[in-house]
């Protein structure tokens, strides 16, 4: 199943400019690495959008309308802050900003840090 290039591109746009943005084959689909860390990932399958987002805000995140938790193949969760939104969850630019930014705050918020390649 090839990547939704369309929901790429969106992504593309809702990224603020000024961050150090990376375009890498991860998951199973196309992963953008903001700043070092990945921020989001446009899936090929089993969700339109994977996203890492803060742990503390997890429950938050996936009482929103197009959230559940993701997996890593059927019934193996990826754990606490990865959240898998489906297409009709991105539908709206404002859905989709909403979970850029979600993505971008639990980077801001992180206390681990990659070195810059």
């Amino acid at each position: 199943m090839a990547i939704d290039a369309r929901l790429a591109d969106r992504v593309r746009g809702a990224i603020p400019d000024g961050r150090d943005v990376r375009e890498v084959a991860m998951f199973g689909g196309l992963a953008f690495m903001v700043d070092g860390a990945m921020a989001a990932c446009v899936s090929t399958g089993g969700g339109a959008l994977l996203v890492r987002v803060p742990p503390a805000r997890d429950a938050e995140y996936l009482a929103v309308a197009g959230a559940r938790r993701a997996e890593m193949g059927e019934g193996r969760s990826m754990g606490e802050g990865w959240i898998a939104v489906d297409d009709d969850g991105v539908a709206a630019d404002g859905d989709l900003h909403f979970w850029i930014g979600a993505a971008l705050e639990y980077d801001a918020g992180s206390s681990r840090r990659r070195p810059r390649r």
